[in-house]
C-alpha cells in the first residue's frame, strides 16, 4: 500500500504531512531539538524483516539495516551517514509477550498505538481467557481497547458474545461488525481519526485482514475463510505491517497470536479484574495467595457466590503466569547485565598492552 510522496509548502497548509499522517504527535516532538529535525529526519518503522527495517517519513521511504530491540511502530531519528546508530525515541506504549518456547525472551509486539481492536468471532473459536489476556495487554500499555464480534450473521443469536464480551470489563467498548462493506468505517470512525494509529489483534481467521481492506476501501491484503471442523482461521498476515489509509491514520494488521502469554502486565490484569483487585485489599493479610489463607475477602466473596468461580480461576492462572514469566525475565535480564559485564572486563584485558 503506497505512502503519499511528502506535500509542499503550500500543500501542508491545506493537508498534514506525511510525518503528521504516520501518528507524530507531542509526545515526540519533545524529544527532538531543531538541529536533530534537520540532522536526522524523524521516520516510523512500518515493517521489520530478518535483517532490514523499512522506514517512512517525510519525503523518506527506504530500507535501513536492523536495529536492536525495535518493533514496528517505533520512532527513530534517521542518521543517513550510520542508519544502525539512528536514535529510537521514547514509546508511548508498548505491547510485548513472552515469545513462544522455553527461553522466556519477551517478544516485541508494537510501539506506539493509540488503540487496539480485538478482534473475535461468534463462533466455537470465541474464548473469553483469551479475550481477557489482550484487554489487560492494552490496559497495562495505556491503549483503548475495543472488542469487535465478527461473523454474527453466521450464528442463531450473536447475544450470548457480546454479554459475555461486555462482562470482561466495564473500560472496553463492544461492538458487533459486519467485516465487509461500509461497517468498519462508519462503526470504528470514532477511533480511525486522522494522525491516529490503530491495531487489529486477534486469532487467524477472525476477519483482521478484511477489516483493514474495508477500511482502506480495496482488497490489498489477502484473506481466507476459516475451516470449517473447528472454526479456526489459517494465517494469511504473516508479519506486522503499517498501512497509511485514505482517511489519514494508520492501522497495523498481524498475524493470528493463539499463545499469548503476559510478562510485566500486573496493572493491566488489576484493571481487568479489578472488583478481585479491590476485594483483595481487604484480605487479613497483605500477602494473601486467595488460596487457603483465613480471612480471605476474595475466597468469602466467591463461596458467598458473589464472585464467578470460573472467572476467579482465570485472575489466579493470569497473576500466577504474569509474576512467573516477570520474575523469568529480571533472571534472564541479571544474567545478560552480569555476562556483559564479563565481556567488558574481558576486552579491556586484552587491550592492555602486554
Amino acid at each position: 500500500m503506497p505512502f503519499p510522496p511528502d506535500q509542499s509548502p503550500e500543500a501542508a497548509e491545506r493537508k498534514p504531512s506525511t510525518r503528521e499522517i504516520l501518528g507524530w504527535q507531542p509526545c515526540f516532538a519533545q524529544q527532538v531539538s531543531g538541529d536533530e529535525l534537520t540532522d536526522t529526519p524523524p521516520v516510523r518503522v512500518t515493517e521489520v524483516h530478518r535483517s532490514a527495517l523499512h522506514v517512512v517519513g517525510d519525503g523518506i521511504d527506504t530500507t535501513i539495516p536492523s536495529i536492536a530491540d525495535i518493533t514496528v511502530g517505533d520512532w527513530i531519528l534517521l542518521d543517513p551517514l550510520q542508519p544502525q546508530m539512528s536514535r529510537v525515541l521514547d514509546r508511548k506504549s508498548l505491547i510485548k509477550r513472552r515469545a513462544p518456547g522455553s527461553d522466556r525472551r519477551v517478544q516485541l509486539i508494537a510501539a506506539n498505538l493509540d488503540t487496539v481492536f480485538i478482534v473475535t468471532s461468534c463462533n466455537p473459536d470465541f474464548n473469553v481467557a483469551r479475550l481477557e489476556r489482550y484487554v489487560a495487554l492494552a490496559l497495562d500499555a495505556g491503549i483503548t481497547p475495543v472488542i469487535l464480534l465478527t461473523k454474527a450473521d453466521l450464528c442463531a443469536d450473536g447475544t450470548p458474545y457480546e454479554n459475555a464480551a461486555r462482562a470482561i470489563s466495564d473500560q472496553v467498548a463492544v461492538l458487533t461488525i459486519d467485516a465487509r462493506g461500509d461497517e468498519p468505517r462508519t462503526k470504528l470512525a470514532d477511533w480511525c481519526r486522522p494522525g491516529q494509529t490503530v491495531a487489529f489483534l486477534g486469532s487467524s481467521g477472525v476477519g483482521k485482514s478484511t477489516l483493514t481492506n474495508a477500511l482502506a476501501g480495496n482488497q490489498a491484503i489477502e484473506t481466507q475463510a476459516i475451516r470449517e471442523d473447528d472454526a479456526r482461521g489459517r494465517h494469511t498476515t504473516t508479519r506486522r505491517q503499517l498501512h497509511l489509509l485514505p482517511g489519514g491514520y494508520v492501522v497495523m494488521d498481524t498475524p493470528g497470536m493463539r499463545e499469548l502469554q503476559l510478562t510485566d502486565a500486573a496493572a493491566g490484569i488489576d484493571d481487568v479484574f479489578a472488583d478481585l483487585s479491590d476485594l483483595a485489599t481487604g484480605c487479613r493479610f497483605s500477602d494473601c495467595q486467595h488460596l487457603v489463607e483465613p480471612g480471605c475477602a476474595v475466597l468469602a466473596a466467591v463461596e458467598s457466590g458473589a464472585i464467578d468461580a470460573a472467572r476467579f480461576g482465570r485472575w489466579q492462572k493470569l497473576m500466577a503466569e504474569e509474576a512467573f514469566n516477570s520474575a523469568s525475565l529480571s533472571r534472564r535480564k541479571s544474567k545478560d547485565k552480569a555476562l556483559g559485564k564479563t565481556i567488558r572486563l574481558i576486552k579491556k584485558k586484552n587491550a592492555k598492552p602486554n
